[in-house]
């Protein structure tokens, strides 16, 4: 079945999740989950994200943020390849670290902000990672500890999370920390991890329940809210990545232009061969071709003799080197 577009527009709540290939695991020290940390950071420095909660398991980790005027794909695509290549580097490994594309989920504010703000945050206690809530509060590597104050983290949004439990910060996080332990008992929860109708109805118990007054309304694996929501989501749709170009240029002629902007021959290009300024104008065709144009990798696969899952990296490659040809752009794709 083929993946469905990532619903995106500004100001719209995410849940998150990236994974490990195979289970691998995204963090071995301190230093791979700071540099993590750090580039999060940095996508909140420039106005990219607001981030509310979050948690680094061995294996994978959570995000729970609100984008600003830049397409989260644009975001997560700089962020993960930059983590990823620093850590093989660090590593000494080669090849994919992240399992396929990351994960989100459009939230709908009410009431699943603050339940999702806990149930991230617990992810470290159901995982074992820390022994308990008071394990918790000091462990440095989530958001909780951010929110408590604890282990300080400026770049973290904790004001609009406690603005919801007092009208004082003392009062606020008292309140705070009484409803994350409220939330232990719960454990795994059905609506955080379903999809389609199990997601937007809370576990297939309500489905069922919903389905014997015929009131069911519609359910999308890519969105965590009530029917109404999810046919809001669908009925207004997403907006287009910022600078997505509508053009029907034919591949044979975008590369055409591309190669002779970059000082390659067409046929190294399409041929595989592997010097710099070829390896270069190939990522640049895949990041033009999908992200820009919004066409389909496998078509370029096909061209280039390539795996799908190639062409999606020398996408995310090529948008380093975008910037730098920004002004060429036009052109090649008119």
């Amino acid at each position: 079945m083929p993946r469905q577009p990532r619903l995106d527009a500004p100001n719209t709540l995410h849940h998150v999740m990236v994974r490990g290939i195979e289970r691998t695991a995204l963090f071995h020290d301190d230093a791979d989950r700071a540099d993590f940390v750090a580039r999060v950071a940095s996508l909140v420095a420039d106005g990219a994200l607001t981030v509310y909660a979050w948690a680094l398991l061995p294996n994978h980790a959570h995000l729970l943020l609100r984008t600003g005027q830049r397409p989260l794909p644009r975001s997560m695509r700089s962020f993960l390849t930059g983590y990823a290549g620093a850590f093989n580097r660090r590593h000494h490994r080669v090849g994919h670290l992240f399992q396929n594309r990351y994960k989100s989920i459009v939230v709908e504010e009410e009431p699943y902000l603050l339940e999702l703000v806990r149930y991230l945050h617990l992810n470290p206690v159901r995982a074992k990672v820390v022994s308990d809530l008071r394990a918790l509060a000091r462990y440095p590597w989530s958001g909780h500890s951010a929110i408590l104050g604890t282990v300080p983290r400026r770049w973290q949004d904790t004001a609009t999370v406690l603005a919801h439990f007092g009208p004082t910060r003392r009062r606020a996080v008292a309140a705070y920390e009484a409803f994350v332990a409220a939330g232990l008992p719960q454990g795994r929860r059905p609506e955080f991890q379903g999809g389609g109708l199990v997601r937007s109805h809370g576990g297939w118990a309500a489905v069922t329940a919903t389905r014997r007054t015929g009131a069911l309304g519609q359910g999308d694996a890519r969105i965590l809210g009530t029917g109404a929501f999810v046919a809001a989501m669908l009925r207004e749709g997403p907006e287009p990545p910022a600078g997505r170009m509508p053009s029907r240029v034919p591949l044979e002629t975008l590369a055409a232009r591309l190669a002779a902007s970059l000082g390659v021959a067409v046929p190294a290009l399409f041929g595989g061969t592997q010097t710099q300024a070829a390896v270069t104008a190939r990522q640049l065709l895949a990041y033009v071709w999908v992200e820009l144009l919004g066409r389909r990798a496998s078509d370029l696969a096909r061209a280039l003799g390539q795996t799908r899952g190639n062409v999606s990296l020398a996408a995310q490659r090529g948008a380093v080197h975008a910037a730098r040809w920004h002004a060429h752009l036009p052109a090649w794709c008119r």
